[in-house]
């Protein structure tokens, strides 16, 4: 079955939190939808291997198809990238599977907005696309869907390294390969001190680290100056944030006019959340209960926000208390798309004006020279679920692709392969290091 070799050969979702696809594969749907929107500015992976690897893309979709018993598959890909249609097209269409054009807006990538967009049905309040009859996958993920029932496990990531960096690129890179060598093969900063935005700059994370490594979800580097004003912003503790929005929220409400989730009809709204900064004595957890259904897109915060606050943040630091006091919001009025949603648009050229990256703005184009690093360190979690239990030892050889870890039977989880050919050097509580030959 194409689920159980999923797992084994550790597929895994590529464009997002890394929820095994077997789950996925093992399900009944109607739809199998791919998800090409790559809409976060200054990530460009998406685009290449769509350019790169049609065939395989659909390939695996069209596995993914079968798997699931789906008549009816769609291709989210945005209009303006032609290069990419023209690749996919004449494949889709060996399938039956028909392209779904999107514009150039964010986040048009939202599983949720793609669901809506290709087929009208709304997901219910918190629950997944499966509940409206959807699978959907990020285009990579279908690349290694057909990788898998080839025989060949998930061994190496395919991201971009942009911004301030001298050759801005696509590439693969085996997995556990540390991101100081993802910048020395794009050719080296152009600014002696930066930030990496692991992922993207609206819903990646900031880190200085540059002996973090690749996972199966590190969609590329963003790295900008230290002192550009999205590190900055992005730096601040978050009690500062907090601090900041309890003093100077004025109630606006833009921060839930421009909310794509809220514009769905789900109900999200971050302005009540941060009126709760201010008045925790006075129905706190009411107020609170309005980020529990925020997808933490960042527009709120870096694009529709005013008085640059932090709602999304307020949002985080919402979720995360009701959780703790076991807390559950249930919207209970039906979901109804806003009458103004198809105007609240925000285009993907407004968004880098007001993050300050058009200079940044350029293409990635692939390199087919991968990236070689001398050692790598395979994260034993990543995935949704379990960790990965180690099952080989220290001073092991190993070939790529050697499973080195494994999930339980019934646990939710992937099997974890060597990377790179060699010998394993050490095993830590949440990583394998491997020293390449």
């Amino acid at each position: 079955m194409l689920s159980e070799i999923l797992k084994e050969m550790g597929v895994v979702g590529a464009g997002g939190a890394g929820f095994p696809t077997y789950v996925k594969a093992s399900a009944q749907a109607e739809y199998v939808l791919a998800n090409g929107a790559e809409c976060e500015p200054l990530v460009h992976k998406d685009f290449e291997i769509m350019c790169r690897y049609p065939r395989e893309i659909i390939a695996g979709m069209a596995l993914m198809m079968a798997s699931t018993g789906a008549k009816r598959g769609k291709f989210g890909i945005k209009e303006k990238n032609r290069e990419a249609i023209d690749a996919i097209e004449p494949e889709a269409r060996a399938h039956g599977i028909e392209l779904l054009l999107l514009g150039d807006f964010y986040p048009s990538g939202d599983e949720y907005e793609l669901v809506y967009s290709a087929t009208g049905r709304l997901i219910p309040p918190a629950g997944l696309p499966l509940a409206v009859g959807c699978v959907v996958n990020n285009v990579e993920t279908y690349f290694n869907v057909h990788e898998a029932n080839e025989g060949r496990p998930v061994t190496r990531k395919f991201l971009s390294v942009t911004g301030a960096v001298r050759k801005p690129q696509s590439f693969w890179a085996p997995l556990g390969t540390p991101f100081r060598d993802l910048i020395a093969h794009a050719g080296g900063s152009t600014t002696p001190e930066f930030g990496m935005f692991v992922g993207g700059i609206m819903m990646g994370k900031l880190s200085f680290d540059v002996d973090d490594v690749v996972t199966k979800t590190t969609t590329g580097l963003i790295l900008l100056p230290s002192g550009h004003y999205l590190v900055t912003r992005k730096s601040r503790p978050a009690a500062a944030m907090a601090r900041i929005g309890k003093s100077a929220c004025d109630q606006c409400s833009y921060c839930t006019e421009f909310c794509p989730r809220f514009l769905l009809g789900y109900d999200v709204q971050p302005h009540k959340v941060m009126r709760s900064l201010g008045f925790t004595l006075t129905g706190a957890d009411n107020w609170n209960r309005s980020a529990e259904l925020c997808c933490a897109c960042g527009l709120c915060t870096l694009y529709a926000c005013p008085e640059d606050l932090f709602p999304k943040e307020a949002c985080d630091s919402a979720k995360t208390s009701l959780r703790a006091a076991g807390i559950k919001f249930i919207q209970e009025k039906p979901v109804r798309v806003h009458p103004m949603k198809e105007y609240r648009r925000v285009p993907l050229s407004m968004l880098r004006k007001r993050l300050k990256v058009e200079e940044y703005e350029t293409e990635a184009p692939f390199n087919s020279n991968d990236a070689a690093p001398k050692r790598v360190w395979l994260r034993l979690k990543q995935h949704a679920g379990a960790p990965a239990t180690p099952v080989v030892e220290a001073g092991a050889r190993v070939e790529r692709g050697d499973a080195v870890a494994r999930v339980g039977a019934h646990d939710l989880g992937a099997t974890i392969h060597a990377s790179v050919t060699g010998v394993v050097r050490a095993i830590s509580e949440d990583s394998i290091e491997i020293g390449a030959e």
